[in-house]
């Protein structure tokens, strides 16, 4: 499966952004999706994932309350909504498929986009 992320931007701390991740092929639904960011400097961070049907999500404690998660099979997406966004949240953001329907350790996402950068200035 191929992934395409877009969505990344320069926003203001308090701000909000949503990314999208569009995904190749006609087996989406079967894919555990996941978000991850990597910060300059900073090794790569697992923050979200959902199940194929959407009824499973995980989130990293700190993002947790401000991101959301979602995914439209029918458009072979998934999306990150990111509200109250903080200087820290600057990084790229990459998504990412498991073949499991629902993954939540890194090791198991296979397939990877090529990311979308995220700045938010304070």
């Amino acid at each position: 499966v191929q992934l395409q992320a877009s969505g990344g931007g320069l926003v203001q701390a308090g701000g909000s952004l949503r990314l999208s991740c569009t995904a190749s092929g006609r087996t989406f639904s079967r894919y555990g999706m996941g978000w991850f960011r990597q910060a300059p400097g900073k090794e790569r961070e697992f923050i979200a994932a959902i199940s194929g049907g959407a009824g499973s999500t995980y989130y990293v404690d700190s993002v947790k309350g401000r991101f959301t998660i979602s995914r439209d099979n029918a458009k072979n997406t998934v999306y990150l909504q990111m509200n109250s966004l903080k200087p820290e949240d600057t990084a790229v953001y990459y998504c990412a498929a498991a073949r499991s329907s629902f993954a939540t350790i890194e090791a198991r996402y296979e397939f990877w986009g090529q990311g979308t950068e995220v700045t938010v200035s304070s």
